[in-house]
């Protein structure tokens, strides 16, 4: 009897002390293909623990102060608190102290997205009208069923800095003008893959999260490597890059496994960035190309290329969904540029404003300010279901906030479905910066009529 019971400790130490050694060369084999910092390259943006946004609960967010007040620094009250560009569409935006303005609105914002491959047969299906026939690769968002978890996708700038150690203008990381890394949670192969990825998580031995890298732009002698493809967003298929090729099985993995909305005609996804001449030309509500000197452009975005929201309307809002969710964060709007000050909704009647460095009250006339760069405050932002997704847990929420805003905020004329939240924007000039703390002045206002979606070409009379 001792001798059997001896036996099964053996086999019990010795199955224990393989389990040990694959750990161990799993540990290995994790860490060497770990991703370093790209070469040459420094990262944009702040870390969560610098993000303008930790106070953003704060009670004192919920009123609004008079335009010529000042808080306790002697700063002008209505300024730029946070600002963000979202890289790739739905994904984690990246927060920045200081923001270059571009001909697509922030810099490197919406120039990626995730699409399906939908056969011309499932889109008929799922949708007869004409329009969808023959698409191969629709643009996917948190708005989809099955996508939610596109929250938990972090992607990373690195731009090039020639103060960076080894920086040479050699470099693929230079030559592609940046890199973008992304990073999405860690998840198993199989049981047993599972076991060593939870136990090593929890021993803080492997990150919860893994990545692969992608190049910022093709450079020249690569661009063949990724066929342009056209991706359909609304009733645009502008063309884009594929950089499907980059994308590892362990990613497809965590979009499979990571989401219990099941996705109907679930097709292959990957991930498309747009070309450069490909923009998407903006009309409807934006100002004309005899007006600005150029014709308003944008990338991914679903309509404009600035998306400016109060932090007083989401306290406001938040104030009325308190008892579904206690802490409704302004990220969930994802807007590009949030804006600290007026009162809740008072930005409802913007037409124009200005950002600037100083308080010295800028022109009022023409696109161009001698200190401060002007935006066109075109329209207001109509809101889907998509905030109802928690960007820190990718969770959809049945109802809430968009039942909340539905209750009182379907207030405009030109579009009395869905409610309204925030301003889009387009920028005056195609080159500009603003930064946190910039103060946000007003130089017109009137009323807004929102336009729907037009076709290329369309127009509508006197817009």
């Amino acid at each position: 009897m001792l001798e059997y019971t001896q036996q099964n400790a053996t086999i019990i130490n010795t199955i224990l002390a393989i389990l040990g050694a694959l750990f161990f060369v799993y540990l290995v084999i994790v860490r060497s293909f770990s991703n370093t910092a790209p070469k040459g390259c420094r990262k944009l943006g702040l870390s969560p623990r610098q993000s303008n946004l930790n106070d953003e609960y704060d009670p004192m967010y919920a009123n609004g102060v008079p335009k010529s007040g000042s808080d306790e620094q002697g700063r002008p009250a209505w300024r730029v608190k946070a600002l963000f560009t979202y890289p790739i569409k739905s994904c984690a935006g990246i927060e920045l102290d200081t923001a270059d303005i571009v001909g697509t609105g922030l810099a490197f914002d919406r120039q990626f997205c995730f699409a399906e491959e939908v056969t011309p047969a499932a889109a008929s299906q799922k949708n007869p009208s004409s329009e969808n026939q023959g698409t191969s690769w629709i643009a996917r968002t948190l708005r989809n069923s099955g996508f939610n978890k596109l929250a938990l996708i972090r992607p990373e700038i690195w731009i090039p800095d020639a103060s960076v150690p080894e920086y040479s203008p050699g470099l693929e990381e230079v030559k592609s003008q940046g890199m973008v890394v992304i990073y999405y949670p860690h998840v198993g192969r199989n049981p047993l893959h599972s076991i060593f990825l939870t136990l090593g998580i929890h021993l803080n031995l492997i990150s919860r999260e893994t990545s692969f890298r992608i190049s910022l732009i093709p450079p020249p002698d690569t661009e063949k490597a990724y066929p342009l493809t056209p991706v359909k967003i609304w009733k645009d298929c502008p063309l884009a890059y594929d950089y499907g090729k980059h994308i590892p099985d362990s990613f497809h993995r965590f979009l499979a496994q990571a989401d219990s909305e099941k996705r109907r005609d679930s097709g292959r996804i990957t991930l498309f960035r747009v070309h450069p001449s490909n923009r998407r030309e903006i009309f409807r509500n934006a100002p004309r190309k005899k007006d600005l000197g150029f014709q308003p452009t944008t990338g991914f975005a679903d309509a404009y290329p600035l998306h400016i929201l109060s932090l007083s309307s989401v306290r406001d809002v938040a104030a009325r969904c308190a008892s579904s969710i206690p802490e409704l964060s302004i990220r969930r709007f994802r807007a590009n540029v949030i804006i600290q000050g007026p009162g809740a909704f008072v930005e409802d009647d913007w037409k124009r404003i200005c950002i600037s460095s100083s308080a010295e009250e800028p022109t009022k006339q023409g696109n161009t300010g001698t200190n401060g760069t002007i935006i066109h405050t075109v329209c207001r932002t109509i809101r889907c279901k998509l905030p109802n997704v928690d960007p820190d847990t990718g969770v959809r929420h049945p109802r809430e906030p968009d039942q909340t805003l539905r209750s009182y905020r379907i207030i405009d004329a030109g579009e009395r479905t869905y409610a309204c939240l925030g301003m889009q924007g387009v920028p005056a000039v195609q080159e500009s910066r603003i930064c946190v703390g910039d103060v946000v002045s007003v130089l017109e206002t009137g009323e807004h009529f929102y336009v729907k979606m037009l076709a290329p070409g369309e127009v509508v009379e006197g817009v």
